[in-house]
């Protein structure tokens, strides 16, 4: 059987230190804050602003919220947008996406300063993680990944990595942050010829494919770790990955579940960015 490498006990191991360094920042006057933008009510996004929120309170962080209407026009999010820059209290934006289909994405994410864009959506914030300076922050996934492998000490180096998506949110970012940690990275997707031999090859294998259990017990062989990132709902209103776990699990070395893998994790470091763009503001190392 896998190992199965839970969320939980990353979020705990994260959480204790995020406490200590929001103690250290408020003893400096300063109170790390969140910004949530969000259009709309879609229930995802109230959800995972719940889940956010809750977490913000349990290590002192403070939370900001801007709604506005679905149907709010371009120049009323420009305007929150403009406003979160020039607020020194607010260190950090969660910006939710996709944005109605009216307003222009590329012009919302222009506008964003990368020092408070903590999900990796600026243009700034993605060249930061291409080329490996600190400019923003990563997309908050693709670091939960690297949370994982960090807290459950399964180093990359060296090691043969299949990354199975290539979006900007997940599989580009995390193949670059892996040959940081100098991986060898192979980034795969749906026109890949011969997906299963290839996702084989892969000593750690992320699943970013974004389809519900694509990647069956063909795609797995002994001693591979997976870092399945996709979560569906299914027909029956359970959860699953981009991996079907019970073909996986008998064969691989280890595993994360879904639910209580990623995704537990995606929340935390969203709130770690809080905390280093607030640091960031006081010229500290994040």
């Amino acid at each position: 059987m896998a190992q199965i490498l839970k969320g939980k006990e990353v979020v705990d191991a994260l959480a204790e230190t995020m406490k200590k360094d929001v103690e250290a920042l408020k003893a400096k006057g300063v109170t790390p804050a969140l910004g949530i933008i969000r259009l709309g009510e879609r229930d995802e996004d109230v959800s995972y602003e719940k889940g956010a929120k809750k977490r913000c309170d349990s290590v002192g962080v403070a939370v900001n919220q801007y709604v506005l209407p679905a149907d709010a026009g371009e120049r009323q999010l420009l305007d929150v947008i403009h406003g979160v820059n020039a607020d020194k209290n607010v260190h950090g934006v969660l910006l939710f996406r996709p944005l109605p289909k009216h307003i222009d994405d590329n012009a919302i994410r222009a506008a964003l300063l990368p020092e408070k864009d903590i999900d990796g959506i600026t243009d700034g914030s993605l060249a930061g993680v291409f080329a490996n300076i600190p400019l923003g922050f990563p997309p908050c996934t693709a670091e939960a990944c690297m949370a994982i492998l960090a807290h459950y000490g399964i180093d990359p180096a060296g090691r043969r990595v299949t990354v199975v998506g290539r979006s900007l949110v997940i599989g580009r970012p995390v193949a670059m942050m892996l040959m940081h940690k100098n991986a060898t990275v192979t980034i795969c997707h749906t026109k890949t010829e011969d997906l299963p031999a290839v996702v084989r090859e892969g000593e750690i294998v992320v699943a970013a494919a974004g389809k519900a259990e694509m990647l069956g017990g063909e795609y797995f062989r002994e001693g591979q770790t997976v870092i399945d990132v996709g979560i569906h709902v299914k027909e029956d209103g359970s959860l699953c990955g981009d991996v079907k776990f019970a073909e996986a699990e008998p064969v691989v070395r280890a595993i994360t579940p879904v639910p209580g893998g990623v995704g537990a994790v995606t929340t935390c470091v969203t709130i770690r960015h809080v905390i280093g763009a607030a640091k960031y503001a006081l010229r500290e190392k994040p």
